[in-house]
């Protein structure tokens, strides 16, 4: 196994350390495995002045998957995605085809009070958002901040899906609803958007292949408020780049903390981008604050997806438990009755917990 290692800015350091921690803790000397470390984003920057530097691309390329920290700096938004540290993640994503995005929303047992929401709203919550992520508005030309006949400036960005780019997104939905409980929401905005009409037939086509699957539609404006009122209606959610960013972060809250939530991104085959949802939060990089747990169960996901090693991920998944329901907090999950650790504190519990 060749795993490429990018822990990327802000506190993706830090978390990547301790999933690599409860990696070689999880592998031990069972497995043959190679883990190679490569810089993006910021950390590339200031090295070597370029966001996805080639040595970055190729050790990307030749890894069986890929453990990322995550990518951006403070300013990224002032700059072209071509050149900042956000962008390198998109233009990655791209490179390697990496499409179908996995973002698991499950609170943990022991957090059900640590959410904004009802504990009877989120408990027992099982559901797994799939978003498009290598096309949509994020890449779609034209784009860019032009300025006017009368001197006033103007942003565009365009909003284009092929219908082959909608199929491919529909059937790893539908694909992850059949082994599921057979149920898939496809979230658009059709009633305004003509790239969201093409969304819409395109995946009602594909539904006829799945009869076994109950599909249903829902306009993004509605499916927002349908999570935070009735979130368990939903099992497998698909929808488009832009807004199944918006809802899995809105959604993590689900779960108390997006320190909680894990993520995949998935080509063809088995080779996958794994990483945390939270991103990078400078504010907190370098305190050992920051919660290492959606990174160490990306690595778990990187095990079942990637690698097919199901008993070494439930491992890592059971050991994550076993440190809650202990009460081991880090900041951001933090209640009263339990105990307050560090990042690496937690990731050496983690590990202390694997059997």
């Amino acid at each position: 196994m060749k795993i490429a290692v990018f822990p990327g800015d802000g506190i993706g350091d830090e978390v990547i350390g301790e999933a690599v921690k409860v990696l070689n803790a999880a592998l031990g000397s069972s497995y043959e495995y190679e883990l190679v470390k490569g810089l993006i984003g910021g950390a590339a920057m200031a090295a070597c002045g370029e966001a996805l530097p080639a040595r970055t691309i190729a050790i990307a390329e030749e890894a069986d998957a890929i453990l990322l920290g995550g990518c951006g700096l403070p300013g990224d938004e002032t700059m072209s995605s071509d050149v900042s540290a956000t962008g390198a993640l998109l233009k990655l994503r791209k490179r390697l085809n990496l499409f179908a995005n996995y973002r698991p929303v499950k609170p943990h047992r022991a957090l059900i009070g640590a959410s904004t929401l009802k504990p009877e709203i989120v408990r027992d919550l099982d559901l797994v958002v799939v978003r498009e992520t290598s096309s949509g508005l994020y890449f779609g030309l034209p784009r860019g901040i032009s300025t006017l006949p009368g001197g006033e400036r103007a942003g565009t960005n365009t909003l284009t899906y092929s219908e082959s780019e909608v199929e491919r997104i529909a059937r790893a939905g539908f694909e992850l609803a059949r082994r599921r409980t057979g149920k898939l929401t496809s979230v658009d905005k059709a009633n305004v958007l003509e790239s969201m009409v093409l969304w819409r037939d395109v995946v009602s086509q594909v539904s006829r292949e799945y009869p076994d699957v109950a599909l249903s539609h829902l306009y993004v404006d509605a499916a927002a408020m349908e999570l935070m009122r009735d979130p368990k209606q939903f099992d497998v959610m698909v929808t488009e780049n832009l807004f199944g960013d918006i809802l899995s972060d809105a959604a993590a809250m689900l779960t108390g903390s997006i320190g909680m939530l894990p993520s995949a991104t998935m080509t063809y085959g088995r080779k996958g981008l794994f990483e945390p949802v939270h991103g990078t939060a400078p504010d907190i990089a370098g305190r050992n604050v920051a919660n290492p747990i959606a990174a160490i169960l990306s690595a778990a996901m990187m095990l079942r997806m990637s690698f097919g090693l199901e008993e070494e991920a439930i491992r890592i998944e059971q050991a994550v438990d076993r440190v809650l329901d202990s009460g081991l907090r880090t900041q951001d999950i933090f209640t009263p009755e339990g105990e307050l650790v560090g990042t690496t504190q937690m990731g050496d519990a983690v590990v202390a917990a694997l059997v």
